[in-house]
């Protein structure tokens, strides 16, 4: 059995684990969470590394993207090179390509209309390939990366305004602990803070990682998509409270839960036998395709 698990800076209350068969071979994949804690995270990496056959690293990104350049962010770096022997993984890769691909499914959907659409991305710089889908599909964007980011009320309405915007900031960003950046720990168990409630209001879609969506989850979001990833039964009845029509997951469901992109692509790259740096985006396709991977489409009101 070839074993997965995903080491998350997130509450270790969302861990899950499933057994499962995938092309005819059984795995074993698994979330534990560190509760935010880096030198527990650390620890763990290393007891795993050289035992299991993929690890992904989720609540955080080893890189940030623009337009021009990728950033690596210094403890998604940390992290990593506290793993030595296994191949290791943050879902970056699969952002840039399983996630260009469920957009495009969306839109060739008759129940979806994306041309016109308008989407609240809460944050871009971590979702470039989605970003670029939604633009070729039409719709008009909201980018939340300064809201969701860094709590400023600074709207980007484009892709090149967002890529300058990388371009200044994310030298400096990717500098910062990344609990300053991004909900991390029991930050992920605090019930949402509502605010920025327009942009919510104001978008037919509402698209990207899950915990800067409920960040700010407004009381009340009738008739809204929601397309995001790593929910579990709780979010999901989170959602359907508020009014939520459409949930869409870009990972599918493995017995009950939607992991994060950096499991689903550690379960690839087990499968690949290579490390992270050996793979192309045709590879990660192919596997895609051969697997037969679509969005989970679920109406929840």
């Amino acid at each position: 059995m070839k074993r997965v698990i995903s080491v998350s800076l997130g509450s270790s209350k969302r861990d899950h684990k499933v057994e499962l068969p995938i092309m005819g071979e059984e795995f074993s994949i698994e979330r534990r969470g560190t509760d935010g804690d880096m030198r527990k995270a650390e620890a763990l990496l290393r007891e795993l590394d050289g035992n299991v056959d993929a690890i992904g690293l989720g609540g955080i990104d080893i890189y940030l993207y623009s337009r021009k350049g990728r950033y690596a962010l210094k403890d998604g770096l940390k992290l990593m090179n506290a793993v030595q022997k296994t191949p290791v993984v943050d879902g970056s890769g699969l952002k840039n390509t399983l996630e260009r691909e469920v957009v495009r499914i969306l839109d060739a959907d008759g129940r979806f209309h994306l041309k016109d659409s308008k989407v609240l991305m809460v944050c871009a710089m971590d979702r470039f390939g989605m970003a670029e889908a939604f633009i070729e599909a039409g719709c008009s964007m909201v980018f939340g990366d300064m809201m969701f980011s860094l709590d400023r009320d600074q709207p980007i309405y484009s892709i090149e305004e967002l890529a300058e915007y990388a371009e200044k900031l994310l030298p400096e960003i990717s500098k910062l602990p990344i609990g300053f950046i991004y909900p991390i720990g029991k930050k992920q168990d605090l019930p949402p803070e509502e605010k920025y409630r327009d942009y919510y209001h104001n978008a037919d879609f509402i698209a990207g990682d899950y915990h800067f969506i409920r960040k700010y989850l407004p009381a009340e979001l009738p008739g809204k998509h929601i397309i995001t990833n790593t929910v579990t039964a709780e979010d999901i009845e989170m959602l359907k409270a508020r009014g939520v029509k459409y949930l869409i997951t870009t990972t599918p469901e493995f017995q009950g839960r939607s992991f994060g992109t950096n499991v689903l692509e550690a379960v690839l790259l087990a499968m690949l036998g290579k490390r992270w740096q050996e793979v192309t985006a045709e590879e990660y396709l192919d596997l895609i395709k051969r697997l037969e991977l679509k969005p989970r489409i679920e109406i929840l009101n």
